[in-house]
């Protein structure tokens, strides 16, 4: 199997500054998927006890001469250290020179040991070169790559609603007060453009509701309207009893892990509850330069395991 290519000076920025930050901030060491069209980071892909995390990106929006090929559909997964990855790019850009190369390469790390895979960053300045090895695992096997490729496959089946989400910098310092009170956060979505947020225990109950956002999908049908005089709990439950909202609980650790894509600078943010409740999902968007169109050559979803509710 090989992949070559030369990154774009977008490609190092989007990485360096938005993408590989966000994503330490879930967790060390992350999945990596090349396909002949696309760029993936995955966290917790095959694993539903954390956040799952997944970036894909048009390779052409990172990468210049982009030459990819192996046995399986060329198709190559791995996983890497992302502090590494960070650490290369950062050094790459303090460079003098014009062309950042990365490629896959295999070398012994001393005469006596097998042949390793590395991950490795090739930048050539004018007057010096410098070469950064990041070791890598063993390439995943036909069966684990396409395991992944289904994670991707899923995690485009969007909840039939999602409402846009409240200023993310706003939602962090309700959850870093909400994170004093418990270990569990319920999270609600209705129809008619609210998310509610609250955290429960036997002695209080704090949250916040927000309301009359953005909706993308199934709306609330024309004329049904939620009582503007009751209580935010009131008007969740008449939602949720017209069958125009959806409630799930999640860990309240792993809410606040998934506010820190604010680091990758989405222009929107949507949250929503996946279909048979069994995630709750939230959707980034990302304008194309002077637009307010999306820009399809990024995506980001975060996916966050569900907890039984007691009683």
């Amino acid at each position: 199997m090989k992949f070559k290519a030369f990154f774009t000076d977008k490609g190092v920025t989007t990485l360096e500054k938005k993408f590989v930050p966000a994503f330490e901030k879930i967790g060390k060491t992350c999945y990596v998927y090349l396909t002949r069209t696309h760029v993936t980071l995955m966290h917790n892909a095959v694993n539903a006890d954390g956040v799952q995390a997944i970036a894909q990106f048009k390779e052409a929006l990172l990468f210049d001469d982009y030459r990819i090929s192996s046995q399986n559909e060329d198709r190559i997964a791995f996983t890497l250290d992302l502090n590494l990855l960070l650490r290369a790019l950062k050094s790459s850009v303090s460079m003098d020179g014009d062309k950042l190369q990365i490629k896959l390469v295999k070398k012994r790390p001393s005469l006596n040991e097998r042949p390793m895979p590395y991950l490795t960053l090739e930048s050539k300045g004018f007057r010096s070169a410098v070469v950064q090895d990041i070791p890598i695992s063993q390439p995943l096997s036909r069966g684990d790559v396409q395991e992944l490729q289904d994670t991707i496959d899923a995690v485009h089946n969007l909840p039939r609603t999602l409402v846009q989400m409240p200023d993310l910098g706003q939602l962090q310092i309700l959850v870093d007060r909400l994170k004093n009170v418990g270990e569990a956060l319920d999270v609600a979505v209705t129809f008619h453009g609210d998310v509610h947020l609250q955290v429960s225990t036997t002695l209080v109950s704090i949250g916040s509701e927000f309301r009359r956002l953005q909706v993308l999908g199934e709306r609330a049908a024309a004329g049904s309207t939620l009582d503007a005089t009751a209580s935010p709990a009131m008007r969740l439950e008449q939602a949720l009893a017209r069958g125009e909202a959806s409630s799930v609980q999640v860990k309240i650790k792993h809410f606040a892990k998934s506010l820190q894509c604010s680091l990758t600078r989405p222009d929107t943010c949507y949250v929503g509850v996946a279909p048979s409740d069994s995630y709750l999902v939230m959707k980034f968007q990302f304008y194309a330069p002077a637009t307010h169109h999306p820009d399809t050559a990024v995506t980001l979803h975060y996916r966050l395991p569900v907890l039984e509710r007691v009683g």
